[in-house]
Formats: structure tokens, sequence, C-alpha cells
């Protein structure tokens, strides 16, 4: 609320005009990148929670991992992300036990899209992102939004407060078919570049880089200024 004081005739007084509030969505902060390699998937999320412009913590991770092979992220409403992800796992874990294997991430993708459909007349107000290896090695990222709307890509994923810069920045930087090392590289120097230009993002990253063999968690110091 912003508070008016008016004065009239030596006597003074005050109302309350109203504010206009916020995008809900970019109140944490916060981004997340994908990106396909040859045989491999980079996933890429900022450390800093904020309320609005003051920051809060600078050891916050947005992406969950699902399988060893399938990461899912998340961008946006932080209460309505857990609430979403302990379905998405719950119903994960049911269908390993009914199916007896985990799900393929184009599954997987389907059915976070199903449960955001069916809240659309209250949606969670998240972006998602799912990444990983499906049968034969087969990179795989889509992002969605509220309403469960799928944005598969052959080469990247963007999402968050620094979706702009993140995307310019991949656009200039990205070629197909790279190997592990050189898909870390280059979707690190796109991410700590994009972040450093966005006030709600950074305070340094983690990455997943998914591989035929296995994933590796690594952490990048960034700014935190």
């Amino acid at each position: 609320m912003r508070l008016c004081i008016f004065k009239f005739h030596n006597l003074s007084f005050c109302k309350f005009s109203p504010l206009k509030m916020s995008d809900i969505s970019q109140h944490y902060g916060g981004s997340i990148l994908a990106m396909k390699g040859k045989d491999c998937v980079c996933i890429i999320n900022d450390k800093r929670l904020g309320n609005g412009p003051i920051g809060v913590s600078k050891n916050f991770t947005k992406i969950y991992e699902i399988t060893p092979r399938l990461f899912v992220g998340f961008t946006g409403l932080i209460s309505d992300a857990q609430i979403l992800f302990r379905k998405i796992r719950r119903s994960h874990n049911l269908f390993r036990l009914n199916s007896n294997r985990d799900m393929e991430p184009n599954e997987l993708s389907k059915m976070i899209s199903y449960i955001l459909y069916s809240k659309r007349t209250s949606p969670y107000y998240v972006s998602v992102i799912v990444a990983g290896l499906g049968k034969n090695n087969n990179p795989y990222i889509v992002g969605m939004d509220c309403l469960g709307c799928m944005d598969e890509s052959d080469e990247f994923i963007t999402s968050g407060t620094a979706a702009n810069n993140l995307s310019g920045l991949c656009e200039a930087l990205f070629t197909p078919d790279l190997d592990e090392e050189s898909l870390f590289v280059t979707s690190t120097q796109a991410f700590l570049n994009a972040v450093d230009r966005d006030t709600f993002s950074g305070w340094g990253a983690v990455s997943y880089v998914i591989g035929t063999k296995e994933s590796k968690r690594r952490e990048i110091k960034g700014r935190c200024d």
C-alpha cells in the first residue's frame, strides 16, 4: 500500500492507495536452463531465493531428481512447486510399483502436463522443465507453462526471470552434438552471463549433466552482488 498525505486548511489527512501487484511467478526469482548434447543433456539452475529484490537464501535448489537419468525443475511460486513435486514423486512411485520400471522422460512430461491442466481453474503458478535420457540414450527436454502446454525442443529450453537473456545467449553459443564436457562448458557460460544481468537470479549455480554412464552434479561459483 502507498501512503498519501494531503494538507487542507492546516489540517492533514491521509489515505492509502493500492499499488499494482507484481507478477507472483517472479516474486521468488530464479532461472533454469536445459540444453541438449550428443547422448547427453544438461540442466542448470541458480541458487538464489529471494523475496522480491531482497535475498533470502543463496543455496536454494529448483531442480529435483526423479531417477538418475531424469530430472525436473521448477520456477515460479515456490509453495506451488513443492506441492506439485510431491504429486509427481508420488505418481512416479506408484507407476514404478505397478510397472516394475521407471518412467521415460516423455511419459513423465505427459503426466505433469495432465496434472497441470487438471488444475487449470486454480493453477499452480509454476513453469516446469523436464530433462533426461530416454530409450537408446536419446536426450529429451521439454518446458511447460502453468496450464501444462508442452514446448519440446531439439536445442534448449529456458525458464525464469532471466529467460530472455538465456534465450539470446543460447542462440549465439549453442551448437548441436556437443559431448558432455563441451555441453557443460557451453551451458555454464550462457547461464552465468545471463543471470549476471538479472536482478532476481544468480548467486552461483548447480549443474546436472546426464550422460549414458552417470549423471554429474557440479556447483559453480557466481557473483553474489
